[in-house]
Order: C-alpha cells, then sequence, then structure tokens
C-alpha cells in the first residue's frame, strides 16, 4: 500500500551536515510511496541554506525548503513542519536534524514497522538499548546518565519500558495524533517529552526502533536545565495533567 510520507529536516547552523543528512535518506525505498522531503532552518546565521541548494536540482519538486524568519525555536521549528505535513494530508511525518545526529538509513525499518501496526501512534529510535553501543558512539557521560536516569523516571510513573526518552528520531502517524497534540507541545527542547507524555496519557502506543549513537564535538550549555525541566514536567503532568 502507498503511503503519503514527510521526511522532514529541522536545521539550524547545520552548515554542511545537512547535505550529509539528505544523501543518506533511502530514495530507492520512498519511490514505492508518494514522498515528499521538507527542511526547515530556523534562522541560522551561517551557510546552512546555501548548502541544500546546491542539491535542490537533484529532488525536482520533491524538496521543499523553508527558511523561518524568526528563529521559533527547537519546537516551534518542529510545529513548521508538522503544520506543512497536515496541509498537506500526509500520512506518517519523520523528524530528522540537520545535525546529522541520527541516520536516515533506519527510517526504513521504523517506517515498516509502523504503517504494519494501524495502531502505534509513534515510533521512536532508541540509542538506548544496548547502552555500550551509546558509549561507544560518543554520548557524553552526562546525557548518557541522565538519559539512564530520566528514563527511569517516566517508566516508574507511567508504567513503561521505554530505553530512549530523550531520542529526537520520531516517525509520526498522523491518522492517530491529533494536531492539538503538537500545538500544545512546548516550543523549545521540551518538545519530544512533552510529545511523549501526551501519547502515554491518551494510551497511544509509541514503539521503538534500536539505531546507532553519532555524537560530535558538540558544546551545550542548557542540558542541565533541560533535566531539571523534564524532571518538574513528568512529575507535574502526571500529578495534575498540566505540561
Amino acid at each position: 500500500m502507498k503511503y503519503k510520507i514527510l521526511i522532514f529536516i529541522i536545521t539550524y547552523k547545520a552548515s554542511f551536515r545537512v547535505m550529509d543528512v539528505i544523501k543518506k535518506i533511502p530514495l530507492k525505498y520512498l519511490k514505492q510511496h508518494n514522498y515528499h522531503i521538507y527542511v526547515s532552518d530556523d534562522c541560522s546565521n551561517d551557510d546552512t541554506v546555501n548548502y541544500i541548494d546546491k542539491i535542490m536540482h537533484k529532488f525536482s519538486k520533491k524538496l521543499t525548503i523553508n527558511v523561518n524568519k524568526k528563529n521559533l525555536g527547537y519546537g516551534g521549528n518542529i510545529k513548521k513542519c508538522i503544520n506543512f505535513a497536515f496541509k498537506n494530508d500526509i500520512d506518517y511525518a519523520v523528524m530528522l536534524h540537520g545535525d546529522n545526529q541520527y541516520n536516515p538509513k533506519y527510517l526504513e525499518n521504523m517506517l515498516e514497522k509502523i504503517t504494519k501496526n494501524k495502531n502505534m501512534a509513534a515510533m521512536t529510535g532508541t540509542r538506548m538499548s544496548k547502552k555500550i553501543n551509546a558509549l561507544k558512539g560518543k554520548m557524553p557521560l552526562y546525557k548518557f546518565v541522565g538519559n539512564i536516569v530520566l528514563t527511569k523516571l517516566f517508566n516508574i510513573l507511567y508504567n513503561k519500558s521505554f530505553t530512549d526518552c530523550h531520542t529526537g528520531y520520531w516517525v509520526y502517524n498522523l491518522n492517530i495524533i491529533k494536531k492539538t497534540f503538537f500545538k500544545k507541545a512546548d516550543n523549545n527542547f521540551c518538545f519530544d517529552i512533552d510529545m511523549r507524555l501526551m501519547l502515554t496519557e491518551n494510551n497511544l502506543s509509541i514503539g521503538e526502533q534500536p539505531i546507532e549513537t553519532i555524537y560530535g564535538n558538540e558544546r551545550s550549555s542548557t542540558h542541565f536545565v533541560y533535566a531539571f525541566r523534564f524532571f518538574l514536567k513528568v512529575l507535574r503532568f502526571r500529578l495534575f495533567k498540566k505540561l
């Protein structure tokens, strides 16, 4: 059966790395379906968009570039892509990151699993199914430990067995997930956990696909703030049903 599939790539100062992401997309598989690639740049001040322009001709009308006039934040940029998906009656939307942290080669398995299970609302890529592989993939130790602790917290509170609650590799079944879920989610880095909380609370299924861990020499000043917000969000939502 053919589906309408959107591969959307969120970018911010991704530079040349976004080209690697686009080149790894398994087009041979996607050509079995009605697919489109949508790249949304969140007002980068580098040469990210110029790199995408260089390869646009290879995709004919199958690739669209959006450049936000102002920075919308991580979640806000995702919402921009999701709005495009709903306007075009997309069945399944796959989220990739322009920094090449999530390998597009796994989207074939992820789409196969979710399309065969009509009741599955989302499929996520987990880097932590075999935790040693996360470390081999150079996941920073503070992220590795934080992921284990905060995922454990989520599982205890919701009686789940997720292995990676912090992944940004998602496939959304837009025939199941309501548009209002996306609207309610955070405009910044808590977007993913908000979606997980709402789907779980509404008894909507989230599957997991093991993926490799890919980290570069990244620097972040927001990780401790994010971990604290994650902790508060999960507790508050469990107790008061408020994000």
